[in-house]
C-alpha cells in the first residue's frame, strides 16, 4: 500500500542518534538547546521551547497565556482534537468558529461576526487558529481582531513546519505563540515531540518552567537564596513535558533537510494539481501571500460532477492499495464534545468539507510512478 505519509530517516539521522546514545546525555543535555537554536534560526524567531509533543505544547501555552477556569477559548472544528482539548485541560470552556470553505482554515469573517455578537464577559481569552494541511491561516487580520478584542493568538502550526506567510516563516510574526509537531508523519520528525515559538521573552520563561515541573535552578527566579550548587526551587505547578536528547538529535539532523524536503513536497503537489485538474475533485487552494508546507494534499469529491460518494471513493482507493485517510472528523461531532452540548449543523462549512474530504498520499520519498498510480486509481474510482 502507498501510505498517505511516512517518516523519512536517513543515515545522517541514524548517526546523530547513535552519537547521542553514547554521549552520556540521553535527556536534559546539550542536544535539546541545539535543536531549539536550529529551529528558531530556520523560523526567524527568538525563542523556541522543545516539548514532549505538540499536545503538551498547546496545553502549557494555554496556561502561560492565562487560560483558566472561567475563561473561554475558541478554535476551528477542522482539526485534530488536541486543538480544543488544550482548553479543557485548563478548566476553560471551548467554542468553535467555522472554516472558510476555500482555505479550510478558520474563517476570519466568521470570527469577526462571532466576536461582535458575543458579550464582553464571554469573549475568548485565546483563539487557536490551525494551519490546516500546512497552509498558514490569515494571521494579519487575526492579529488586528486580537488587538481590538483583547484575546491572545495561539497558532496551532502542527502541520506547518517551514511554511511561510507574507514572506516570513510561520511562528515568527503575529501569533503570541505557535506550536509545531514532530510526529513521524509530519514535515520533520523526532519520533514524538513538539515545540513552541514566541517572540515574547517573558512568555518563553513561563513555558520553560511549565515544561519541567515548574522547577528552576536560576537564582533570579527563586524566592530564596540558593543553599548550594544542588539547590533548586519549584516556583509554579508544572509538568514533565521535556523532550529527550535522543529526540532532539534526530530533529536537528532532520531540520538540515527541511528546505530540500519542502521543495520536493511542493513539486509533488504541483504535479498533482496538473494530473488531477480534470477529475471531479476540489483541489487544495493556492494563495499568493502564503507558502504551504504541504503536510497533506487533501482533495474533496465534488458531488456536482460525480455520483460517487466520498465514502465509496475512500473504500475503493483502499482496496486498490492507495493509503488514503480523512483529516478530520469535525471536533464538535466527537462524542465527548456532543456531551458538552455541541450538535450537528452548528458549523456547516466544516461538516460539508468533512463529508467530501480525502487525504491522498504525499511524502518526499514518493516517486512519480507512485504518484501516477494514485492518480490512475482516482480516475478509475471516480469514473461515471
Amino acid at each position: 500500500m502507498i501510505p498517505y505519509s511516512t517518516q523519512n530517516i536517513t543515515e545522517d539521522d541514524l548517526a546523530a542518534v547513535r552519537e547521542t546514545l553514547v554521549s552520556g546525555w540521553l535527556t536534559q543535555g546539550p542536544a535539546v538547546p541545539r535543536f531549539e537554536a536550529a529551529f528558531a534560526s530556520a523560523h526567524s524567531v527568538d525563542h523556541a521551547i522543545a516539548v514532549s509533543n505538540a499536545t503538551a505544547g498547546l496545553h502549557i501555552s494555554c496556561l502561560a497565556l492565562g487560560v483558566a477556569p472561567g475563561t473561554h477559548v475558541w478554535t476551528t472544528p477542522n482539526s485534530f482534537v488536541a486543538s480544543a482539548n488544550c482548553a479543557l485541560y485548563c478548566g476553560a470552556s471551548i467554542d468553535f468558529v467555522d472554516i472558510d470553505p476555500a482555505t479550510r482554515n478558520l474563517s476570519v469573517p466568521a470570527l469577526e461576526r462571532k466576536l461582535a455578537a458575543t458579550p464582553a464577559d464571554r469573549l475568548p481569552k485565546v483563539v487557536v487558529p490551525v494551519d490546516f494541511a500546512g497552509l498558514p491561516c490569515d494571521l494579519e487580520p487575526l492579529r488586528a481582531l486580537a488587538d481590538r478584542y483583547g484575546f491572545r493568538i495561539l497558532e496551532d502550526a502542527s502541520h506547518a513546519v517551514g511554511a511561510r506567510y507574507q514572506g516570513a516563516p510561520v511562528g515568527s510574526r503575529y501569533a503570541d505563540a505557535s506550536v509545531f509537531s514532530f510526529h513521524p508523519v509530519k514535515i520533520i520528525t523526532t519520533g514524538e515531540g513538539g515545540l513552541i515559538t514566541t517572540r515574547d521573552a517573558k512568555l518563553a520563561e513561563k513555558l520553560r518552567l511549565l515544561r519541567s515541573h515548574g522547577i528552576t535552578r536560576d537564582a533570579a527566579q527563586m524566592e530564596g537564596a540558593p543553599a548550594g550548587a544542588w539547590y533548586y526551587e519549584q516556583v509554579s505547578l508544572g509538568f514533565n513535558y521535556r523532550m529527550t536528547d535522543i529526540q532532539a538529535a534526530l530533529g536537528t539532523s532532520q531540520i538540515a533537510r527541511l528546505e530540500s524536503n519542502h521543495e520536493r513536497r511542493k513539486a509533488l503537489a504541483a504535479r498533482y494539481d496538473g494530473l488531477l485538474a480534470m477529475l471531479p475533485l476540489r483541489l487544495p487552494p493556492r494563495l499568493a501571500d502564503r507558502d504551504s508546507s504541504w503536510h497533506l494534499y487533501v482533495v474533496e469529491v465534488d458531488a456536482t460532477r460525480t455520483r460517487v460518494s466520498r465514502d465509496a471513493a475512500f473504500a475503493r482507493l483502499r482496496e486498490r492499495g492507495i493509503g488514503v485517510n480523512v483529516h478530520y472528523i469535525p471536533i464538535h461531532l466527537q462524542p465527548h464534545y456532543r456531551k458538552l452540548g455541541f450538535q450537528p449543523g452548528q458549523f456547516p462549512a466544516s461538516e460539508a468539507y468533512y463529508a467530501a474530504a480525502i487525504s491522498i498520499p504525499l511524502f518526499p520519498q514518493m516517486t512519480h510512478a507512485q504518484q501516477d498510480e494514485v492518480v490512475a486509481a482516482l480516475r478509475e474510482v471516480l469514473a461515471p
